[in-house]
């Protein structure tokens, strides 16, 4: 049984899908696998782990007639032919949950960042430096009573509910489908229209899905609604976000500023943003912790092990 690794993963997986019997292969290098090399690598492959950058198109599910699994080592899976790999009778899997503390911690680093300037502060300090201390020097603003205003309370969305409540922040929600009242009571969040939350909030932050609904639900009409003095946080995917919108909204003066951490067209930004002092853009680095990541490794090992015995594995929706 052959395992095909498109990505370096943690040594932990290695060893346990030696250990279990399995030959293990791997891509060589840190450079992402091209097109190419994955097809040329899945011809005699039983189980496919692969990372969001790798995109798992029909052409590369053809050429693998022994697959059995993609394992995607990530909490997504938007970069594979579900719908290919449903025809085929292959599974699917990926990584959730395990990523909800690490995203929702950097999504609260990137909030302070954002109002008190520090990623700002930083460039200055290793260039031009500063004059010394003036009372009205580098002004940024505290978070406590701010409005929070959170697009998709899934896990990781009610994980930054929590945080941002106990640093005395004020919550909103929007989801399609509104949480029970005792739920709204335990997070401490209050359900209001995305257009209203847009118009409300003094940050906000995305942790949607990407779907066909959710692509650019932030576009131009929608940062239009935002405050002049609000921030808006992507930690979520790329395409959710309108990047040549943001540019303009940015450009104006209508936002005040915004941390990404995902883009359109990942791994490059829209240009502009590298030249604006009131963005910080950071590599999608959202589950980038030893913890995240290793219990990712866990669960694409014990899927695979699942699945060579027959065993029962949680599968993502094969029709996307």
């Amino acid at each position: 049984m052959i395992v095909f690794i498109t990505d370096p993963i943690p040594e932990l997986a290695m060893k346990q899908l030696t250990d279990a019997g399995f030959t293990v292969r791997q891509h060589p290098g840190s450079a992402p696998i091209t097109k190419s090399e994955l097809l040329a690598s899945v011809s005699d492959v039983d189980y496919l782990v692969t990372s969001l950058s790798t995109n798992v198109d029909a052409d590369v599910i053809a050429a693998a007639p022994q697959l059995k699994l993609i394992a995607n080592y990530g909490a997504g899976y938007n970069n594979i032919d579900t719908v290919a790999a449903a025809h085929r009778g292959i599974a699917v899997t990926n990584t959730p949950a395990v990523s909800t503390e690490s995203v929702a911690e950097l999504t609260l680093g990137l909030i302070l960042a954002l109002s008190h300037r520090v990623v700002e502060g930083d460039q200055l300090m290793r260039t031009t430096g500063f004059a010394g201390w003036q009372p009205l020097f580098f002004l940024g603003h505290e978070i406590a009573g701010k409005r929070l205003g959170i697009v998709g309370m899934g896990s990781i969305g009610r994980a930054v509910a929590q945080r941002a409540r106990a640093l005395g922040m004020e919550i909103l929600y929007w989801q399609r489908h509104r949480l029970t009242p005792s739920d709204e009571q335990n997070i401490g969040a209050h359900f209001s229209q995305l257009d209203e939350l847009l118009a409300a909030s003094d940050f906000v932050t995305l942790h949607v899905p990407l779907v066909p609904s959710s692509r650019h639900l932030i576009d131009a009409e929608a940062l239009a609604r935002m405050k002049d003095s609000a921030y808006l946080i992507n930690a979520a995917r790329g395409p959710v976000v309108d990047e040549a919108a943001l540019v303009s909204a940015l450009e104006s003066g209508s936002i005040a500023g915004v941390a990404l951490d995902v883009y359109e067209r990942e791994p490059e930004p829209e240009p502009a943003l590298k030249g604006m002092k009131n963005v910080i853009l950071t590599p999608h680095i959202g589950n980038a912790t030893v913890e995240a990541r290793n219990a990712m490794a866990q669960i694409v090992v014990d899927n695979i092990v699942k699945q060579s015995r027959g065993e029962k594995i949680n599968t993502v929706n094969l029709q996307g």
